[in-house]
């Protein structure tokens, strides 16, 4: 048995399919996950992601800390309290350790959200940095937060309601990637404009005493109970990497379509991934993530060979899977940098098939219609 979110319970009464994800037991459907995936592109869901860490960053030096820690720079944040942006911690080498929200909420306090798989590694790494050079900085789990997301075009009409009239006020007028604390009539909630859906949305941290309430009132309301499995084929529709597949400690942001986290300026900034991320950039990466899509029939999967006719070059899928937006094959692939061009023909051996697909840029889906382009 798996550790248990506070909404276990709540799940298994509501019919869901529970299977270990990572060191939880998390639903990955309540009956029908593509009636869950057209529910959130169309009208509004709710997820318990509460498997994943809330971590604080507080004290003087969490600023500096934070700057040397992180590829991308929280300095962009200091005009906006409650400001967030998406990030990767690497290693030494430009490895990805995992790939994170964090919200500037004051000059002394940062709030990060971290992957589940990588709770225990990314402490011990945040922890170890910490204390070679700012040992002042205060670095505190917070397993005592829940955390949900409710999302899809509807959730701007449906969330704010009930939490009474100046949490409304002050959720709807958030921004996109904006986080801000209110005292709401469904609890304390920290709650940001941000989602991994591809779609509007909130994602919300509140305590665990208050998170089975809160979930109620969210479906009461309306909004579709939804598992692990429509979350991954709405991410891969909006071309949002999956950390393990699509990126780790042996794969760089240059190789992952994530060069576009890395603040390069100011150049006197230094950050723990700086000189190889240079060293890469300058010599250009040997692979590159692409998004692909299956030419016919058939379901895509990780790990499966992407091959180039007259090319002895060959990719691999990292995420894949069958799009429900779109009817058919979609998927992330790494390949060499030199095949990594839009409209590029190659093949994807499935079951010792080669199934004719065409490489495209990603995102794959934008506002329930087909985005990828050629």
């Amino acid at each position: 048995m798996g550790l248990r979110t506070p909404l276990y319970n709540a799940h298994v009464a509501a019919g869901a399919k529970m299977v270990p994800f990572g060191d939880y037991d998390m639903p990955l459907h309540y009956g029908s996950q593509v009636d869950e995936h057209h529910a959130v592109r169309s009208a509004c869901g709710i997820f318990d992601v509460s498997h994943m860490l809330v971590v604080d960053i507080t004290g003087d030096e969490a600023r500096p800390f934070l700057r040397w820690l992180l590829v991308n720079d929280v300095a962009k944040l200091d005009e906006d309290p409650g400001r967030a942006l998406y990030t990767c911690m690497c290693n030494p080498d430009g490895g990805v350790i995992d790939d994170l929200i964090v919200y500037a909420m004051s000059g002394d306090w940062y709030r990060m959200v971290v992957n589940s798989g990588r709770r225990q590694t990314d402490t011990d790494w945040i922890g170890s940095c910490r204390d070679e050079h700012f040992k002042e900085v205060a670095v505190a789990e917070r397993p005592d937060l829940s955390l949900l997301a409710v999302q899809g075009p509807q959730t701007a009409e449906l969330l704010p309601p009930l939490l009474g009239e100046a949490a409304a006020q002050a959720v709807s007028a958030l921004k996109g990637f904006q986080a801000a604390v209110v005292d709401s009539d469904l609890g304390e909630l920290f709650i940001g404009k941000t989602g991994y859906t591809g779609e509007a949305g909130y994602e919300v941290a509140l305590s665990n005493e208050a998170a089975e309430g809160f979930w109620n009132a969210v479906v009461e309301a309306g909004a579709r109970p939804c598992g692990l499995g429509a979350r991954d084929t709405l991410r891969l529709e909006a071309g949002l990497n999956l950390y393990g597949n699509d990126m780790d400690e042996a794969t760089t942001p240059l190789e992952a379509g994530l060069a576009w986290t890395i603040a390069w300026n100011p150049e006197e900034r230094d950050f723990i991934a700086r000189e190889a991320l240079e060293r890469q950039r300058a010599e250009g990466p040997a692979r590159k993530l692409i998004g692909l899509v299956l030419e016919g029939k058939g379901v895509l999967r990780s790990h499966q060979e992407v091959r180039f006719p007259g090319h002895e070059a060959a990719g691999e899928i990292t995420s894949g899977t069958f799009s429900p937006t779109l009817q058919k094959g979609i998927a992330f692939a790494r390949v060499p940098a030199t095949m990594a061009v839009p409209g590029t023909e190659c093949a994807v051996v499935v079951r010792n098939k080669e199934l004719p697909a065409r490489l495209v840029k990603y995102p794959f889906v934008k506002n329930g219609e087909a985005a990828y382009k050629t």
